[in-house]
């Protein structure tokens, strides 16, 4: 048996004896935009064995395909499949065209339990065999199930229609988002890739004196404070105590950085237990991850035991209130995974059956009872875990590690504001080699300009003239955040890994050449407009629809020159605006 919706023949693959499968088709709000009602039914209690919806696609202007955690190149049809759950990335594909418009974008009302999305390519076709399965981890005997799928084929920009699916999650009371307080949409400072683990409060109080005067307002220390090892790896995590060599009194040291006027996140790699805790003895036998060689020196808890949850939660609990944290960087929650040893693991002091629900649970927990001592505390997660149910518990999702790489940020960062709405997006922290020169290390932020800005250097080892385009840089993208953060984007040619980006408000446009300095604007009209050069030529190449005329033309370089201010007539099409490397120009009236 078929259904038909968004053009295609949909079917169910289904070994379970006992289970039935009912799709249910029903129009949506728009021409395009169809629902899928799924109901499962057992005639007794069941713990169902995977099941998949199937159907075929026509490759006709399917170029590229995305999700939250990849998109396909100009050369490759890419990655076939992705898993998704509570803690892992979200149940969506879309496939769009060259030009970037949307083909078929699927999404998946479920975003707590395990699902895998893909498109296999067919050669002998030309067709993409899409599947959505279910059921794929081990969840509590049901008799009943229901989801929804939503089929969008509109030919509009992909990013309206990602927006458009995101828009769709936010409005469902179990994934309402967490609210976003004023200062996790503020530049920030971090310890990381300035420090590693090698902190101390002295360290980390002089940086947040020197990143307060640069324009950050916030503070997050990693990995380091709990352990006086110098190595990486996370056999001393667990415990989550203050090393006493290293912070004597932690009370003091934040009230101090307090005093500098910073807020202060502090880091946690939440579903580890290394071998040298107290921790690693009090659970044993509770983790995810068994090891039966003995070898391994971390372990991720299992969080399907209501003492696990409840160790971890007071321990957020007692940091923020002992210490007056502002916020944590809750690490590596997506290893809250199905493992294949534990998987089957049911009962034996366990409330849950499912690790996915387990999380959730536990995530929710965290922020309810954080927020009931400090309302408006912030909580980062990175990418991947950025689903829909991870914006209920975080406010501020960040790009996943790419050291030292602008376009790594410009291009996960598009991912993020696709399906993020007003969840502060922030980029991986900047760094770069303190001998670089000043427009190329300009790069890290210039490429990161549409997210909230982290920094990670050492403000006082870096060049005088390094330190001036951060000053720059924070100064312009705070004077521009409501565009620049806030504005309705357009990553363009995504194919291309964005060579160009806009964004755009009632007042003002703003776009960033990161290629050959070509940039396609949208109407301009009466508003302000902002260019940014992300390469290393000495020009942006703007393509305008409308005559602007003659206008005030004021250019800057990286470290905050002015360069120049004097008319300038804008006629309509391409046309160059001398605008250094890294540097920013503003075309206004006089």
């Amino acid at each position: 048996m078929t259904t038909k919706i968004a053009g295609c023949e949909l079917t169910v693959e289904n070994q379970n004896t006992g289970l039935d499968v009912t799709l249910t088709p029903r129009p949506g709000e728009h021409d395009g935009v169809e629902y899928l009602d799924v109901h499962v039914n057992c005639d007794k209690p069941m713990r169902p064995s995977p099941v998949k919806i199937v159907w075929e696609y026509k490759t006709i202007e399917v170029h590229h395909r995305t999700n939250t955690q990849w998109q396909t190149t100009a050369t490759s049809m890419g990655r076939h499949r992705t898993k998704s759950s509570a803690a892992q990335q979200a149940p969506l594909w879309c496939l769009y065209n060259y030009a970037g418009v949307n083909r078929l974008t699927f999404a998946v009302a479920d975003a707590i339990n395990t699902f895998e999305l893909g498109a296999h390519h067919a050669e002998e076709t030309a067709r993409l065999t899409c599947k959505i399965e279910f059921f794929i981890d081990p969840i509590p005997p049901l008799t009943e199930y229901r989801t929804t799928v939503r089929f969008d084929t509109r030919r509009l920009p992909y990013w309206d229609i990602l927006q458009s699916v995101s828009d769709w999650w936010a409005a469902m009371p179990e994934y309402t988002p967490a609210p976003v307080p004023e200062h996790a949409r503020l530049p920030m400072y971090s310890t990381w890739y300035s420090y590693h683990l090698d902190i101390t409060p002295e360290s980390i109080e002089k940086e947040c004196k020197l990143a307060k005067a640069l324009g950050m307002q916030s503070v997050i220390v990693d990995d380091g404070w709990q352990t006086e090892v110098k190595f990486r790896g996370y056999a001393y995590c667990g415990d989550w105590e203050p090393t006493p060599a290293k912070f004597p009194d932690f009370r003091a040291h934040v009230d101090r950085v307090h005093a500098i006027g910073m807020k202060y996140l502090l880091w946690y790699s939440v579903p580890f237990v290394g071998v040298h805790t107290k921790a690693f003895e009090r659970f044993r036998g509770k983790f995810l991850d068994p090891d039966p060689t003995g070898k391994k020196q971390w372990f991720v808890l299992d969080p399907r035991f209501p003492d696990v949850r409840e160790y971890l939660i007071d321990i957020y609990e007692r940091a923020i209130r002992d210490y007056d944290l502002d916020g944590f960087k809750l690490d590596f929650v997506d290893c809250f995974g199905t493992h294949e040893a534990t998987k089957d693991a049911f009962g034996d002091g366990r409330d849950y059956e499912s690790v996915p629900e387990a999380a959730d649970r536990l995530l929710t927990d965290v922020i309810t009872r954080l927020r009931a001592i400090k309302p408006d505390v912030m909580v980062e997660f990175r990418q991947a875990y950025i689903g829909p149910a991870m914006r209920k518990y975080g406010n501020i999702f960040r790009v996943g590690d790419v050291p030292n790489s602008a376009a790594g940020n410009r291009v996960n960062s598009m991912l993020l504001r696709a399906l993020c709405g007003n969840t502060a997006v922030h980029s991986d922290m900047v760094m770069w080699h303190y001998e670089d020169s000043v427009e190329s290390a300009a790069m890290q932020l210039v490429h990161a300009l549409f997210t909230v800005p982290q920094i990670s250097v050492r403000l006082d080892g870096v060049p005088k003239s390094h330190v001036e385009m951060i000053r720059r840089y924070c100064a312009f993208w705070r004077e521009h955040r409501d565009v620049l953060l806030d504005g309705k984007i357009r990553p363009l040619q995504p194919q291309h890994a964005y060579p160009a980006i806009v964004a755009e408000t009632d007042t003002k446009v703003a776009g960033v050449a990161f290629a050959d300095g070509f940039l396609p604007l949208p109407k301009v009209g009466q508003r302000k407009l902002l260019l940014a050069n992300g390469t290393l030529f000495d020009q942006v190449v703007i393509e305008l629809p409308d005559e602007l005329g003659q206008r005030r033309l004021r250019v800057w370089s990286c470290t905050g020159r002015l360069m120049m201010d004097q008319p300038h007539h804008f006629p309509s099409g391409p046309q160059r605006v001398a605008v250094p490397p890294a540097g920013t120009a503003e075309v206004s009236w006089a």
